[in-house]
């Protein structure tokens, strides 16, 4: 259902607020570029720290903007499923073509809980949800039985893997049948490894900055020119270290203004980017031919 190169996609800033002029322009921008899909408001886009009227008005600003031309998979997601299911509601609502889900930060459930919370979500939805695991940040893990038993629910479309462990599609495939269900990788420097085994995309901070090269390299993977795809994927691997050599998004917010995109303002406490770090970035930036 979804595949290829799914951007993860910042929010612009302008003098604290949201900039959605410059929005519109960078989803514009996207299209051009081959972007498969496009995900606002998810950890990217800070959504941790926009009001819920931002949150909602940022992805009425890229529905309406995409029109139809791509998806639209919106950050919905939330430690309280009272929250997921009125950001999911309210997301469906301004456009969004499905939404992405992460749970359990902070209040740790176990396996039953994330199955319940998941459930409660899916229950009050109208349309495809894209599990988010990323035991990093959200500390407890859907493990493969659990993601099975949650596969089996009608609008349960695939997940997001930030895992970092590339035996999970093998593992999971194992046990889910489901023919739609997409593996997207979460995690840009491991993408093409993810894969081969048996993922059909990637949701990317990179392809904020490089989303033609992103989008050609998803392509060669869907392709089988796997050779094609691991060229492009040492070429990109620099800026994806960029990327994350302080907390994201600050890197892209930086990059992205290198592109006159936007600003490079974050909300705190993301804080700006040491001169090291930004030096770093327009060195990957330059080597790609990017500026």
């Amino acid at each position: 259902m979804f595949k290829g190169s799914i951007v993860a996609l910042i929010t612009p800033f302008n003098q604290g607020n949201v900039d959605y002029s410059a929005l519109q322009n960078i989803v514009e921008w996207h299209i051009k570029q081959g972007t498969n899909a496009i995900i606002p408001v998810g950890t990217t886009g800070e959504s941790p720290t926009l009001t819920h009227d931002e949150h909602v008005d940022v992805v009425r600003c890229v529905a309406e903007q995409v029109n139809g031309r791509i998806p639209v998979i919106a950050g919905a997601g939330s430690n309280n499923p009272i929250e997921a299911i009125a950001l999911t509601q309210r997301s469906e609502a301004a456009g969004a073509d499905a939404t992405l889900h992460v749970a359990g930060y902070y209040n740790r459930p176990n396996q039953q809980g994330l199955l319940a919370h998941f459930t409660a979500v899916h229950n009050a939805s109208t349309k495809p949800i894209i599990l988010y695991n990323i035991p990093p940040r959200a500390v407890v893990n859907i493990l493969p039985e659990t993601m099975a038993q949650l596969a089996k629910l009608p609008r349960i479309a695939g997940v997001k893997d930030a895992t970092g462990d590339l035996s999970r599609p093998w593992i999971e495939r194992q046990l889910i049948k489901k023919e739609d269900f997409c593996w997207l990788s979460g995690e840009d420097a491991t993408a093409v490894a993810y894969n081969i085994s048996g993922g059909q995309g990637c949701i990317s901070v990179t392809a904020n900055i490089a989303p033609a090269l992103c989008a050609q390299m998803q392509q060669a993977c869907l392709n089988g020119e796997w050779q094609k795809a691991v060229d492009i994927q040492d070429r990109l691997m620099p800026l994806h270290q960029a990327m994350f050599a302080e907390p994201s998004p600050a890197g892209a917010k930086y990059a992205a203004s290198l592109l006159n995109l936007c600003a490079a303002d974050c909300r705190l406490p993301v804080m700006p980017l040491s001169d090291a770090t930004k030096q770093q970035i327009e060195k990957a930036m330059r080597d790609l031919e990017l500026i």
